[in-house]
This record gives C-alpha cells, sequence and structure tokens, in this order.
C-alpha cells in the first residue's frame, strides 16, 4: 500500500477511534476487557495498580507501556481519562497488547501538576514505575520481552525521558532487554537543566539514549513550551541519538485528547507565567495517530 494512502487510511481510523473514545468514555463492558492487575514499583515502597488489555491466545506478540500525565489517569469519576482510554483502543486495535501505569493513585496522590514534594516524588520515583511495568510485561509467557515500547504524555512524557537515557534514574541493573523504543507527547521536564545534574545522574550536555525516540509537541502549547525542549533534543539528536520530533505549529496542550474544548487550567500556573491551556486540535490530532503506530510498528514489528 502506497505510504500516503496508508496515512490517510490509518488518520481516518484515528478519527473514528476519538469519536467512540468521546461518546462512550469508559463502558463497562470496556472495563471487562480490561485486566487490572498489581505489581511492586522498583521505588520498593508502592504496589502499582495498572490495566492491562491482553489479546487472546499464546502466540507472542509486542507490548505498550502507557504512563499519564500529572492530572492522573483516573477522572473525579474513577474512569479513566478519555485522552488515555483513546490511545489504549487503537494500540491494542494494531495488535499490542496495552499495560497503562496507574502512578498516582497507588500512592494516595491527587494531581501533581502545582509545585510541591508529590511533584518531586512523581519525577523522581515514575521511571521506576515504567521498569516495573516493563519487567511485568516480560514475566507474561505471550509478550514479546524484547518487543515493548515506552509511551507517555506531559509529566509521563517527562518520565519517558528520564527513564530512556543511558543513565536512567530507573533502569535496574542486569535488565535482560530494555524497552525497544519510546514515544513522549509534550513531555514536562524536558530541557537541558531538567535532565541534568543535580536533577539527575547526566553531566551537561551528555543526555544520550540507544533507543529511538519520537516525541510529538505543539508549538503554542502554554504549559509545557516547547522552545527549550527543542533545544535540548537538537542537541541530543546533533550528538548521534536517534530523536524525532514532530511540531504541530498551531496545537497546544493535549492537542491529542478526544474531543477536549479549549479550557484554562489557572490553578496550574507556573509562578508569573502563562496560564496553561489545552485543548484538542483535530489537523495535529489526525496526523499524530498514524504517525505514531507507523513509527511504532517500524521498530516493534519488523523483523
Amino acid at each position: 500500500m502506497p505510504l500516503a494512502l496508508s496515512r490517510t487510511l490509518l488518520a481516518a481510523i484515528a478519527l473514528l477511534l476519538a469519536h467512540a473514545a468521546a461518546a462512550q468514555e469508559v463502558e463497562p463492558r470496556d472495563r471487562r476487557a480490561l485486566e487490572t492487575v498489581h505489581f511492586a514499583s522498583l521505588d520498593g515502597v508502592t504496589d502499582l495498580t495498572a490495566y492491562l488489555g491482553r489479546h487472546e491466545g499464546s502466540a507472542p506478540r509486542p507490548a505498550v507501556v502507557l504512563m499519564h500525565g500529572c492530572s492522573g489517569l483516573l477522572n473525579e469519576k474513577g474512569r479513566i481519562i478519555p485522552l488515555y482510554r483513546a490511545w489504549m483502543r487503537a494500540l491494542f486495535a494494531q495488535g499490542y497488547d496495552v499495560l497503562t501505569v496507574d502512578s498516582a493513585t497507588p500512592r494516595g496522590f491527587g494531581q501533581t501538576c502545582t509545585m510541591g514534594p508529590q511533584r518531586i516524588t512523581m519525577h523522581r520515583d515514575r521511571p521506576k514505575d515504567a521498569y516495573a511495568a516493563l519487567q511485568f510485561l516480560q514475566a507474561q509467557p505471550a509478550v514479546q520481552a524484547e518487543r515493548i515500547a515506552l509511551m507517555g504524555w506531559s509529566q509521563g512524557g517527562g518520565v519517558v525521558l528520564l527513564s530512556i537515557n543511558d543513565k536512567s534514574i530507573g533502569r535496574p541493573a542486569g535488565l535482560g532487554h530494555d524497552f525497544k523504543a519510546a514515544i513522549a507527547f509534550y513531555p514536562g521536564a524536558c530541557s537541558e537543566r531538567l535532565q541534568s545534574k543535580p536533577f539527575t545522574d547526566v553531566e551537561p550536555q551528555g543526555w544520550t539514549t540507544q533507543l529511538p525516540l519520537l516525541v510529538l509537541f505543539g508549538a503554542a502549547d502554554t504549559w509545557t513550551p516547547l522552545p527549550p525542549c527543542e533545544k535540548f533534543l537538537e542537541a541530543a539528536k546533533a550528538r548521534g541519538n536517534p530523536v524525532e520530533l514532530k511540531v504541530y505549529p498551531n496545537a497546544i496542550h493535549a492537542f491529542d485528547a478526544p474531543n477536549r474544548p479549549r479550557t484554562e487550567l489557572p490553578a496550574y500556573r507556573n509562578g508569573d507565567g502563562p496560564i496553561p491551556v489545552v485543548a484538542t486540535d483535530p489537523e495535529a490530532r489526525a496526523d499524530a495517530f498514524p504517525r505514531v503506530l507507523e513509527f511504532l510498528k517500524a521498530q516493534l514489528q519488523a523483523q
């Protein structure tokens, strides 16, 4: 199938998934389809809760770990936020087992978007959640241990960057197979300053990863601004790191969410900085779904 046609077809599928997610946020039958699992974080303290979409059959398949943003995984009704639900469905439909980790609820946290000790804890310990999730999946007989990707949004995207570098603050010693690839949407903590000492073990200008990384960002994002992230990633790429950055000129934070109205979030404002704003960008979303699925297919399914 020609690439252009494939991209168009996948975009159409993405839009259908978006409408489905908006129309039925979390139905009871979706609850039954998801298996609630528990495993210990590598922080040595937290018993994590995660939601596993597992295909039937014993044939080993690739898998993806999902890491939520600072608002948490669940809404006020205890349902998985539509953004993550839409991606869980899209990834599952492509044949991946999908493990969505709740890092907030098991720690007794609500939102960790505002400054405070809980936010520091999340940045420090969530890379250990990511690798605990990797090891959980690698213990499943129907998962290909060497073909698991890591994917995160906002704070979770920053966790991706903290997890996959060569001096990861979460990777355990003696790991047989690392993540195969990684994806970060509008990642927090995406700057030279926050990815280097004293916040991590990385020397300045030394962030390095062996994993192919795709980062998707809205240029108009007022919550996690693009410029410091773009500068950081361009420098990493210039050092030979396998980094790809896709920028959507008019998109803002949460552009890939299904039917999210434009909403200002003054409670999450950082000092006298701009007020965070979130909203769906239909054009960016229509590109992001097939782009991510093509990236994963190239990294996880290529022989």
